[in-house]
């Protein structure tokens, strides 16, 4: 496992749902990244096509892949990709998993290697953001390698991914960190409603960046958010739809900002990794050690009445 290296995340809008043309604007800023240096590459959330949640459309689901066989293009093209340039590259996909059932998924790469997937366990339900129309939550199947909250194994270290709505939950990073993970990646989708004003936007970014620093510094791991950015309307032309508010960025294992992208335009962000800092973080700050794993029986229930 390398130590030390670049890591990177691009911030992109999304004019259209041509996949074709769309892998291939993204795959242009892998290059660029991978020319620089960097070894590893986390994208945005269902980087492929425009965000398609903000109604519910049975036609939308011929979007979805499944992840192998002949039908399987996006898994082909992104291996490939990863392979020729000898990357990790962190994915978000629509993923076909049979008829009826469909998962919003990240495909990790090692190089040409399908190193793992993830599949997103929060499903969110809220104007604009109609997920659970669309997909399944994630297993979580303890036998299962790709299932539930485990880091998946790269020549870089494990990496923990989460997606979008998983990075509101503790527990979610917690998990992940205890299963080993060096660095947690969140390929995310969110943006703002036109309806709120410039105060509550500001409320929701803020809390937003806050929450996954704080995901840093209470589990010593680096994080890397990668966002989208820029407008897209609703698909139902009604003069709705999403500002994505961009704000990616990468954080050291005590919350310290290492990159942080604007919240206007598209971005390729790119930080020096440095895995062994995170052993030493927590030599000082040994939260894991003093967790009082005894008092925690109540921690998966809803509510303590």
């Amino acid at each position: 496992m390398n130590n030390t290296f670049k890591a990177a995340c691009i911030q992109q809008s999304v004019a259209n749902n041509d996949k074709a043309q769309n892998h291939a604007h993204t795959a242009q800023a892998i290059r660029d990244l991978a020319n620089q240096g960097v070894k590893l590459v986390v994208l945005q959330e269902l980087h492929s096509t425009q965000y398609f949640c903000q109604t519910e459309d049975t036609d939308v689901f011929d979007f979805a892949e499944p992840l192998a066989g002949d039908e399987a293009h996006s898994v082909q093209f992104f291996q490939a990709l990863a392979g020729e340039l000898d990357i990790v590259l962190v994915t978000s996909l629509f993923e076909k998993r049979a008829a009826g059932v469909y998962h919003n998924t990240s495909v990790v790469f090692d190089g040409d290697k399908l190193a793992g997937k993830f599949r997103k366990m929060h499903i969110p339900d809220d104007p604009g953001f109609y997920e659970k129309f669309y997909f399944t939550p994630g297993d979580n199947d303890p036998d299962d390698a790709f299932n539930g909250f485990k880091p998946i194994e790269t020549r870089l270290g494990k990496i923990g991914v989460l997606i979008c709505w998983d990075q509101w939950y503790p527990e979610a990073a917690r998990l992940m960190a205890l299963a080993g993970a060096d660095i947690l990646c969140y390929p995310t989708a969110i943006g703002w409603d036109i309806n709120d004003d410039k105060a509550e936007q500001t409320r929701q970014k803020n809390a937003w960046t806050m929450i996954q620093q704080s995901h840093a510094v209470a589990n010593g791991v680096y994080v890397i958010s990668a966002n989208r950015v820029g407008w897209e309307a609703s698909p139902e032309g009604n003069g709705l739809g999403i500002q994505f508010w961009g704000g990616s960025f990468i954080a050291g294992p005590q919350g310290e900002m290492l990159a942080h992208a604007d919240d206007d335009k598209e971005q390729n962000l790119i930080a020096e990794i440095d895995i062994k800092r995170s052993e030493d973080v927590r030599r000082i700050w040994p939260y894991l050690r003093d967790r009082r794993v005894d008092a925690y029986q109540h921690i998966n229930k809803r509510l303590i009445d």
